[in-house]
């Protein structure tokens, strides 16, 4: 346990009730231009000082645009849903007392509680390769938080606009459910993995699944975008668990409730595991200097101490500019201890304690980033398929959503000195 215990967390006159985090994949601990306002790299979801969920109500079938522009304009939350050019279904909704609603999306208007962009594979995201097109849905998702114990948190597909309306055009997936109620799906989706095992050093990877507009699972479509849903999965449900993925095409984020946090290693914890291989003072076996992974806050910049590897083999070196196997593969080094061929990259720790299934040293790097963390935690993202683009999936570090390459997209790090 490597934050504060449970009884001094629920003092009296203490912060309120955290929910959970949602955790953006591909950043290090904070965006590259630094977290501001509601655009950073992850988003806490504390109790509001007022509720302001809401509740499906009342139903109206309607045959011409004007009446439902009426509707959706009497200030209340509304779902419209399109089904011809004369026919609109809409669903009013009510306010729910007993609910918190958040909402994720890439608009920056008011409703949105937190703004996700598209994240760039290696964390190359800066001013200039803002992406033209992006794949996000404006008014993404939305996240609805039991105000009372055990605060279960429940995701649905799309959120409410500045109007307090999501609209579902003609073109949207949308349909009626046996039981009369209306249903869609967004034109991207909202997909959701659910770890097996909880997010702990025995997790396994879940089964992907889409979830509608209403919080229904669903198997996914052929494409993001294709017009049929998929089967309807009945035995499970939206509640997200500890560790639960939800793609929103373009960015994933991962879940945490605040129990998980509990026991997962702090920023704190982190820091004292790289002040502990600093103290044992690697050395590079080739040219006999120290080796010294930067402070947190210097996790961009190559420093002259830093440690470097044989993605291949996993022998930690300093840089050094001998073994070049060929010009046309500049990162295509031989290894001088093992003469291993394989890409030479610097170790940068991972920072973003979220990612860490357990609290172990930061002992194997992801290939081919090197980006550093423990051992069960490297093994289980490594394993984990996250969506790529429309319908590709592939395993990515979760500190810079650069693709894993290599027979194992992990390697066991060899470093010469007190430490091995």
């Amino acid at each position: 346990m490597f934050s504060p215990s449970q009884e001094e967390h629920c003092a009296p006159n203490k912060e309120p009730v955290k929910y959970g985090e949602l955790v953006v994949l591909g950043y290090n601990g904070s965006l590259p231009n630094g977290d501001r306002g509601r655009r950073k790299s992850r988003f806490a979801l504390y109790k509001r000082p007022k509720a302001n969920g809401v509740k499906p109500s009342t139903v109206h079938v309607i045959s011409t645009p004007q009446a439902s522009k009426a509707i959706s304009c009497k200030g209340q939350h509304s779902i419209s849903y399109t089904l011809s050019r004369n026919q609109t279904v809409v669903v009013e909704y009510t306010h729910d007392k007993d609910t918190d609603m958040f909402q994720v999306g890439r608009s920056t208007e008011s409703p949105i509680d937190f703004v996700v962009t598209d994240t760039i594979s290696g964390s190359q995201n800066n001013d200039e390769t803002q992406i033209t097109q992006s794949t996000i849905s404006r008014f993404a998702c939305r996240i609805v938080c039991d105000r009372s114990p055990p605060y279960t948190a429940r995701i649905f597909a799309a959120g409410f606009d500045s109007s307090k309306n999501i609209f579902l055009g003609e073109k949207a997936a949308k349909w009626k459910n046996p039981d009369g109620h209306m249903d869609g799906l967004t034109t991207n989706g909202v997909l959701v993995m659910h770890p097996r095992g909880g997010f702990t050093e025995e997790s396994k990877p879940g089964v992907w699944r889409e979830i509608s507009v209403c919080g229904d699972v669903y198997t996914l479509r052929e494409t993001r975008s294709a017009q049929q849903r998929g089967k309807l999965v009945e035995n499970e449900t939206n509640v997200l668990q500890d560790g639960s993925l939800i793609d929103l095409c373009g960015a994933t984020l991962l879940w945490r409730t605040a129990d998980g946090l509990f026991h997962t290693p702090t920023q704190k914890h982190i820091e004292a595991l790289r002040q502990e291989i600093n103290a044992a003072r690697p050395q590079c076996p080739v040219g006999l200097n120290t080796l010294a992974f930067p402070s947190i806050n210097r996790k961009d910049v190559v420093e002259e101490k830093q440690p470097w590897a044989y993605l291949s083999c996993g022998h930690v070196h300093g840089y050094h500019n001998w073994g070049h196997r060929s010009d046309t593969e500049a990162n295509e080094r031989e290894c001088p201890m093992c003469r291993t061929i394989g890409p030479y990259v610097p170790l940068w720790l991972g920072c973003e304690a979220g990612f860490y299934v357990d609290a172990g040293p930061p002992t194997h790097a992801f290939t081919p980033c090197g980006h550093v963390c423990s051992e069960k935690s490297a093994k289980y993202w490594s394993q984990i398929p996250l969506p790529h683009g429309t319908h590709a999936f592939h395993a990515a570090c979760p500190f810079c959503a650069t693709q894993l390459a290599g027979e194992h997209n992990c390697v066991k790090l060899i470093f010469q000195g007190p430490i091995d």
